[in-house]
């Protein structure tokens, strides 16, 4: 198993550099701007201008943009997003690409059983999403650095990093669901994106109108939201409870689905 483990790890590599390097651009491109709302107040009246519902949608006034946890936190939905659909890559492909590029014999002749195998791929698309989350955090505070964080900010990002590792162990467990499902392994990661990006539209919607309030339930985007976390300090425990039971649930029928599963070879 041990093996499998590594070589999943090793293939991940290269995708995992990739999304690290995307993270570090997009935190050397945010506090950029964040240098123009430090040092220029008056662009917050420039978006005070801005429709309301607009601003919701990126929670953008539910923090103060002058400060840094207040930019981090309208960050947080980029590291969120780009945390769901690396972790729904990785685990929709680990599972599926040995089936889709013809190669799963060199692995089930292991002496070992379909779950075992599984087991060890899961692991390593799970291992490669924990690292990524690191990574993240890691850039955030590096990058922070020059500004002289407060503890407030250091809890705050924290409880971003907590939201996002999350949203992407929920992705990983929904990448992996859909490779022990689909019919099509080659779709596989696909079909899980276009849900991931979908949750993130639906996040978006919902914060047009508090009429569709009862949205949330349906997008993890808004279990780990920002601005509640920023108001609250805290993880809401209905909304990880919820997580890891739906978690648990997508892994148990990735688990079923791929010892009964005619693997093509």
């Amino acid at each position: 198993m041990k093996p499998i483990y590594l070589y999943e790890l090793r293939s991940n590599l290269k995708s995992l550099l990739i999304w690290t390097g995307v993270v570090a651009l997009l935190v050397v491109v945010a506090l950029a701007k964040f240098e123009g709302y430090r040092n220029s107040p008056e662009l917050l009246q420039i978006m005070e201008s801005m429709p309301k519902a607009l601003l919701d949608a990126f929670g953008m006034r539910a923090f103060n943009l002058t400060t840094l946890e207040g930019f981090y936190g309208v960050m947080a939905v980029y590291d969120y997003l780009m945390g769901a659909i690396a972790a729904a890559m990785w685990g929709a492909n680990t599972i599926a690409k040995e089936e889709y590029n013809r190669t799963a014999d060199f692995t089930l002749v292991l002496p070992l059983p379909r779950t075992r195998i599984l087991t060890a791929k899961a692991l390593a698309a799970l291992t490669t999403g924990a690292a990524f989350v690191l990574l993240t955090w890691g850039i955030s505070l590096i990058g922070a650095q020059r500004y002289h964080p407060t503890p407030a900010f250091y809890a705050f990002l924290r409880l971003e990093m907590a939201g996002m590792c999350f949203i992407a162990l929920l992705s990983w467990a929904l990448g992996m669901a859909f490779a022990c499902l689909w019919k099509r392994p080659r779709q596989a990661a696909s079909a899980a994106m276009i849900v991931v990006l979908a949750a993130y539209i639906l996040s978006t919607v919902q914060a047009l109108d508090q009429r569709l309030d009862f949205l949330k339930w349906f997008t993890p985007f808004k279990y780990f939201d920002a601005g509640d976390l920023y108001r609250h300090s805290a993880l809401n425990g209905v909304y990880v409870t919820l997580t890891l039971v739906i978690t648990l649930v997508l892994v148990a029928a990735s688990y079923t689905a791929y010892s009964r599963r005619d693997i093509a070879l």
